[in-house]
């Protein structure tokens, strides 16, 4: 299991819009300042679907899918996540956002993960991602 917890400067519903708009994910997504998201596509509903495509410098790409299991704006976000490269490893994540005097906290739960080798890379994508995700609100 993968869990972090992180604050940003940005009302709850900034921050949920943020997991579950195309458009603003396209602009955070990804691992690293010098990667990009060419592909986001979200279909906000219990059972609809998520899907990004994340883009690395030399021009390889990874995906990742999910489905909406729990949606509670802007209070709680659960979906199954499972990467293109691994489709036999469903994961779970479950997302929490909290606001307090501006600020909303975060807390990302990644579970079911199958191995230790991919939780040690889930854990660098996450904390990657969530810079972008700071940065676009700072």
């Amino acid at each position: 299991m993968v869990r972090i917890e992180r604050t940003f400067a940005a009302s709850a519903e900034e921050v949920f819009d943020a997991w579950t708009s195309a458009e603003v994910m396209r602009r955070w997504f990804h691992c690293e300042p010098d990667w990009d998201t060419p592909k986001a596509e979200v279909d906000l509903r219990v059972g609809g679907k998520v899907s990004v495509v994340m883009r690395q410098p030399d021009g390889s790409e990874a995906g990742a899918q999910g489905e909406y299991t729990l949606i509670d704006r802007p209070r709680r976000l659960v979906m199954t996540w499972i990467f293109d490269s691994d489709p036999s490893n469903e994961q779970l994540m479950d997302l929490s956002f909290s606001e307090s005097e501006g600020s909303t906290t975060v807390v990302l739960v990644n579970s079911r993960i199958a191995t230790d080798e991919r939780r040690e890379s889930q854990e660098w994508g996450w904390n990657g991602c969530l810079n972008e995700l700071e940065r676009l609100f700072s």
